[in-house]
């Protein structure tokens, strides 16, 4: 296991936070640098956002149907299949523009396109050569904008409610800042007290 120690500031418009923070890893590899290890830490949550996009988007809030656990693996795998084919369509469509970047395109225009193609049964039959196609191209058309990196305040996950969350400073109401981060390394030698968060 390796233990690395960090100092962590966020700076925004709205102020400057900075925390100490230990992440513990199975990465022992010592060519691998502590830093990438923790700036990788901040890229994992690229993982929450295809879980939302499976549950909110895909599904629409809706529960799964099936009643039963080989019911429930199936429509897990069509979950998956389409939430696959989706993004490489995405991914292919921003390629073949040079300089776009797959993270701008619109999986909610991706999905959305791809049931009015089914509804409708248009284009069910297309050129295969065209890389792009109708769900690329609506990407394509609508890109999201570039925003960098951003932060949000922490409030704590309540059940659902028809109240809003609050943290101790208030209401929160979506806010989010732009921010940059910077990130020091503590080394054993280091004569900083460091909490744990």
């Amino acid at each position: 296991m390796r233990v690395i120690r960090c100092e962590i500031t966020i700076v925004t418009d709205a102020g400057r936070k900075t925390g100490y923070y230990l992440l513990v890893t199975t990465v022992l590899d010592p060519a691998i640098p502590a830093t990438d290890l923790i700036r990788l830490y901040h890229d994992r949550w690229l993982t929450e956002t295809a879980f939302l996009e499976l549950k909110s988007t895909i599904l629409g809030g809706r529960v799964l149907r099936a009643r039963t656990p080989d019911g429930v693996a199936q429509e897990i795998y069509a979950l998956l299949v389409v939430y696959q084919a989706l993004r490489t369509a995405i991914t292919d469509a921003t390629l073949t523009e040079p300089g776009s970047d797959p993270a701008r395109g619109s999986f909610s225009v991706a999905l959305t396109t791809a049931r009015t193609q089914l509804t409708h049964a248009a284009n069910v039959i297309d050129d295969p050569a065209d890389l792009v196609g109708q769900i690329g191209a609506a990407v394509l058309a609508t890109p999201l904008p570039n925003r960098g990196l951003r932060v949000s305040p922490q409030v704590v996950k309540r059940a659902i409610s028809n109240y809003a969350a609050s943290t101790s400073k208030g209401r929160i109401h979506g806010r989010s800042y732009k921010a940059t981060i910077s990130v020091d390394i503590i080394t054993a030698s280091d004569s900083t007290a460091a909490t744990t968060a």
